[in-house]
């Protein structure tokens, strides 16, 4: 080992019901990438949400940060990105508190599923991640290949 230190990867599914008050537990496995158990949760992609550990959070908003003017498409998904952003802490429980907007936009009513997306953790519907693996299940072979993954 070179002396490294080496960021693990946030993979995995797990099912979970949303509590009273909009509480959602987060499972152990990501809770342990959750600096401090502070992340920012925001309005993601496809029809979910992102939840990032503080470190993901702020290479991402670096990166932002160097286009955010570019063009009037990136102006429009820098606003909206970070207008739905909240921080958020876990609680003793290990859930957090998510914003009705959030899950009013992401669909989620009373049963979740989160998945690790390798920086990040996604939050979805289970109405909505169902149809959405169904759809992206017809090419994940095809962009593997292109990919030159094997699998």
């Amino acid at each position: 080992m070179s002396g490294r230190r080496v960021t693990a990867t946030l993979v995995g599914q797990y099912e979970h019901a949303l509590e009273a008050r909009n509480r959602l537990f987060i499972p152990a496995r990501f809770r342990e990438h959750l600096a401090a158990r502070r992340a920012v949760l925001t309005l993601g992609l496809d029809g979910c949400l992102f939840l990032y550990p503080e470190t993901a959070w702020g290479t991402l908003t670096a990166r932002l940060r160097q286009q955010a003017d570019s063009t009037p498409d990136m102006r429009a998904f820098v606003r909206v990105f970070f207008s739905h952003a909240f921080p958020v802490e876990l609680d003793r429980q290990g859930r957090i508190l998510i914003p009705q907007t959030l899950l009013g936009l992401a669909g989620i009513r009373r049963e979740a599923v989160i998945i690790g997306v390798n920086d990040r953790v996604e939050i979805w519907g289970r109405e909505r991640w169902a149809a959405y693996r169904r759809r992206a299940q017809g090419t994940y072979m095809t962009t593997a290949k292109r990919l030159a993954v094997n699998i």
